[in-house]
């Protein structure tokens, strides 16, 4: 017989934004339930996703400048891959900081439940237990946090070990002598990053006319330089409509702006983006409203269409970024404690961890155009920086939008080293509603990187201390 429990809040899915809800729900004296099939908190982000692809994109970033250092008179011997070992060290932080989030939510009075949870009306949960059995959540307010999915392609979906997703490439199964990376975007670009630098072939190939579609083109050509020395080969405005396992591989049929319609691949990263966790959640039963792609649509407060559930992370809706779900968990917290709060982010930061980085926030170039919004914009080329030039990284862009009336920061992007550390000054600029003067006159320490932002604003008078452009007569 299944058990039942009541509770005022029950939160729906364990990631970054379901357990920043459950936990902001608990510390405002909240009876509150954490459903989630995972063992503790952290979801696809912590497991599979946003942590275990950084740990291994440092691992390729010490590979990378261990073989730079060869020009600064310092040379490494060629390094060997212990794949167990580097797959067991991945996993150690996977488990720390998961077994981490298992103790807050304890030390919160959390209430886990684990096992797969189903709507059953608009008040009521009901749970297959991963160990068995089933129990049913009654709650008075519910947060639907059940996150997102890889993209599968119709035409390359083949039941192959050799063809990869965003889950299955973390897990190093092995490193390919060559991987086609499907898919020009943020995710294909990292991992194709990490196969390159344990040594694979790597090639990636894009349906549009360049890298990272929607980002500004000249923090993009920073990053597209340096990716074509990284990688074998980079395809634009071709897409591949047919896979084939064949004795030797993959058989890839492409069909665009190439010269080899036909190629063949060890192994394929499908990288083409994610798609909202909306489906077999019961949504239907309890009147909440999806629209045509998945999302659930939300208010300012992440209230559904029914009062009493909230929607947040990716299944609420675009940019699918776990500190965007975070935030919308602290809110929808608040919200159902009685506070008077809306989600009403001005900059919400990207960050794409390649090497070099590239980060933006608020306003973008390409928004701004498509806005036909005019804006001051200036750039501060890292080629002038004194720190960039002494870590051998002159490669990189620090770029302002400014309103033309009263120089307003409107958006920040950064592409370099680091980058999405930096970008939180812009994120705070934005915010905060700065001027190009309150950057400009902020001392930035020397020689550092951030400098580039102080300097960038420095630009709106024509000229910076280390960028001198003669005024126009």
């Amino acid at each position: 017989m299944a058990d039942k429990k009541t509770t005022q809040v029950a939160v729906l899915g364990g990631g970054p934004a379901g357990y920043a809800a459950a936990f902001k729900c608990a510390d405002l004296e909240l009876q509150t339930t954490l459903i989630d099939m995972a063992p503790n908190p952290g979801g696809v982000c912590l497991y599979r996703g946003c942590i275990p692809s950084k740990a291994l994109l440092h691992i390729s970033k010490l590979i990378n400048e261990a073989a730079e250092a060869n020009r600064w008179g310092v040379t490494f011997a060629k390094p060997e891959i212990d794949l167990d070992k580097l797959r067991a060290w991945k996993e150690s932080v996977v488990q720390k900081l998961t077994g981490g989030l298992g103790m807050l939510s304890n030390s919160r009075g959390v209430d886990h439940v684990q096992g797969r949870g189903t709507l059953v009306d608009a008040n009521t949960i009901e749970v297959a237990l991963t160990d068995g059995g089933t129990t049913t959540v009654r709650a008075d307010h519910i947060i639907v946090a059940a996150g997102s999915h890889p993209t599968r392609i119709p035409g390359i979906s083949i039941d192959s070990p050799r063809v990869l997703d965003s889950t299955s490439a973390l897990e190093l199964p092995e490193i390919p002598k060559s991987l086609l990376v499907v898919g020009g975007g943020y995710i294909g670009l990292e991992l194709g990053s990490v196969y390159a630098s344990l040594g694979s072939d790597v090639s990636v190939v894009e349906m549009t006319s360049g890298l990272l579609p929607g980002a500004d083109r000249d923090l993009v050509k920073v990053l597209a330089q340096r990716l074509r020395s990284a990688f074998k080969e980079i395809m634009f405005n071709t897409k591949v409509t047919k896979v084939e396992e064949v004795a030797d591989g993959l058989q890839v049929h492409l069909e665009g702006e190439t010269d080899t319609p036909t190629k063949t691949y060890d192994m394929i990263l499908v990288a083409v983006g994610r798609r909202p966790n909306s489906r077999d959640l019961g949504l239907e039963n309890a009147g909440v409203t999806v629209n045509d792609r998945g999302f659930v649509e939300v208010d300012a407060q992440l209230r559904t269409n029914v009062q009493n559930i909230f929607a947040i992370g990716d299944l609420a809706g675009e940019p699918m970024l776990a500190h965007k779900g975070s935030h919308e968990g602290l809110v929808a917290a608040e919200v159902i404690a009685g506070h008077r709060v809306e989600f009403q982010a001005a900059a919400i930061p990207a960050v794409v961890f390649t090497d070099p980085e590239l980060a933006w926030c608020g306003l973008t170039e390409t928004e701004a155009k498509a806005q036909g919004r005019k804006v001051n914009i200036t750039r501060f080329p890292w080629a002038a920086s004194g720190r960039a030039i002494s870590i051998d990284r002159p490669d990189g862009l620090t770029k302002i939008l400014f309103d033309p009336e009263d120089e307003r920061v409107l958006g920040v992007g950064i592409c370099g080293a680091g980058a999405g550390e930096m970008i939180a000054e812009g994120v705070l600029a934005v915010e905060m509603a700065a001027l190009a003067t309150d950057l400009r006159l902020s001392i930035h320490p020397h020689p550092t990187l951030s400098e580039t932002v102080m300097e960038a604003a420095e630009l709106v008078e024509g000229a910076s201390t280390h960028v001198y452009r003669p005024k126009k007569k």
